[in-house]
């Protein structure tokens, strides 16, 4: 039993050493009771992303510390601190929680602050100003909360609200096994604007090539006067191609006269109603057609930096069996999900930036893109800002990379990558360490980066993560100043 322990034990070490940094979706809601408004603050907390200790020989529990604050101008006018325990499992699960604050009406600031208990170099920030605008008379609608699951149920969770158990959606993201699309709102005062039935409206619209709205499917629910209107409504949306989309939902009387709206955006994946539509396509007239074996595997390589996680395998498969015909059916439908309006166009845009980037950081190993700095080019796009470090005499050559933003969901403010040149071949660097959500974290990056500096002034404890500063070691303060 105690070999098992320690096998059971060694194995989910070695998952955790190569955990991303800590990830959560965080979002929001407000509504309106009869006392006062509110707002409802929902944490989805990615278990693959978080360090985990032993509870008993087989079991294990993550746990992360938040602090919520929100903010008017620069004054903090509500906060929550506490602990936030994982459910004790034999896997990384991801798990949830919900925060309601009551605020008057005002223009306010969510900021979130995550921080690996077990792990707290492990951490993220998230900021959204939202506003409250609750009127005392007239037609009011609640933020609309898109839902994942849900059940009927009466317990006195912060999850119920008027007997229903609402799951919040992560990061407003329908997977590719979703087939239904659940949305929760709240209207007030019906009552006292309309004498008889009036029309709920509710429009999927999607995001075409030019960024204009394309309503996609709509749906009606005729309402009777209340004093508040609890909302429920499912749509199916297995027809639902990949994209960007939002929800809009109006309110209009009988004469159909819009009296309100409200707004929420969502993403949709679902290659297998994609794969259905393209494997239908004749590829005869399309730009893919005429390419050779090189230029389609120069094509599909430099798209990997953007291909969704679990799609690398796949574009990795496509790749090495060689059939031309599946290459160049993967390579256009891949385009057509970008730009269904233009492939051609968002293909060549792209791989203008690819060829660049090859030349660019093209080191001997692989294509340019392939390398680490050309693949984080790709994906992230050009660096707000690079400081470049060849002259430290206990270092090898070495940049950071500096972002303002990167355009994640949600988006990540201040990011910054370092990546390092330790067999002085050519522009061969690799990424040692970054705060860029999802990508590498090595708390240990300076130890690794100064580990030819023999002199144990140098050095702070043995288990430390960092070492001395100092004229010739001078990283950490780059790091931390830009």
């Amino acid at each position: 039993m105690k070999k098992l322990t320690l096998l059971l034990f060694v194995l989910f070490t070695l998952m955790n050493s190569n955990l991303k940094a800590l990830d959560a979706s965080v979002s929001y809601a407000s509504f309106k009771s009869t006392e006062f408004s509110f707002i409802e603050v929902y944490l989805n907390i990615l278990g693959t992303t978080l360090e985990y200790h032993t509870t008993d020989s087989i079991m294990y529990q993550a746990s992360v510390d938040i602090l919520i604050l929100i903010k008017q101008d620069t004054t903090i006018v509500q906060y929550d601190k506490y602990t936030l325990n994982g459910p004790i499992t034999k896997y990384r699960n991801d798990f949830m929680d919900v925060r309601r604050f009551p605020l008057p009406n005002g223009e306010y600031v969510l900021e979130v602050i995550l921080i690996d208990a077990n792990q707290p170099e492990n951490r993220a920030v998230y900021e959204k100003p939202f506003r409250v605008n609750y009127e005392e008379e007239g037609l009011l609608q609640s933020d609309i909360q898109l839902v994942g699951k849900y059940h009927e149920e009466t317990s006195n969770s912060m999850f119920v609200k008027n007997g229903l158990f609402l799951e919040p959606l992560p990061y407003n993201f329908y997977y590719k096994d979703a087939t239904h699309l659940y949305f929760y709102q709240e209207l007030y005062n019906t009552d006292k604007v309309f004498d008889d039935l009036f029309l709920m409206r509710y429009t999927i619209e999607r995001v075409n090539g030019n960024g204009k709205m394309e309503p996609i499917m709509v749906g009606n629910k005729k309402l009777s006067p209340k004093e508040v209107n609890v909302v429920l409504v499912k749509k199916d949306i297995t027809k639902l191609a990949s994209g960007n989309y939002q929800l809009v939902v109006e309110i209009q009387n009988r004469e159909g006269e819009l009296m309100s709206s409200k707004v929420v955006p969502f993403q949709r994946s679902n290659p297998y109603l994609q794969e259905e539509i393209l494997a239908n396509t004749d590829l005869g007239e399309e730009f893919v057609s005429e390419m050779d074996a090189q230029t389609l595997r120069y094509s599909l390589k430099a798209i990997a930096p953007i291909v969704f996680d679990n799609g690398v395998e796949v574009l990795n498969m496509v790749i090495a069996e060689n059939d031309l015909k599946a290459q160049r059916r993967y390579l256009f439908s891949f385009w057509v999900r970008i730009n269904s309006e233009n492939p051609k166009a968002a293909y060549d845009k792209y791989m203008e930036a690819a060829r660049a980037v090859d030349k660019k950081y093209n080191s001997g190993f692989g294509y340019g893109f392939e390398s680490d700095r050309g693949y984080t080019f790709m994906k992230y796009g050009k660096p707000s800002d690079i400081v470049t470090v060849e002259d430290e005499p206990t270092a090898p050559p070495y940049e950071i990379w500096i972002y303002d933003y990167v355009s994640t969901t949600p988006r990540q403010n201040n990011v910054k990558f370092l990546f390092y040149n330790p067999s002085l071949a050519g522009g061969n660097y690799q990424l040692l360490h970054s705060t860029c959500i999802g990508e590498l974290k090595n708390p240990q990056w300076e130890v690794t980066l100064y580990n030819n500096d023999t002199d144990s002034m140098n050095r702070t404890d043995f288990d430390s993560n960092s070492v001395n500063g100092g004229i010739n070691r001078r990283a950490r303060e780059y790091f931390n100043d830009f």
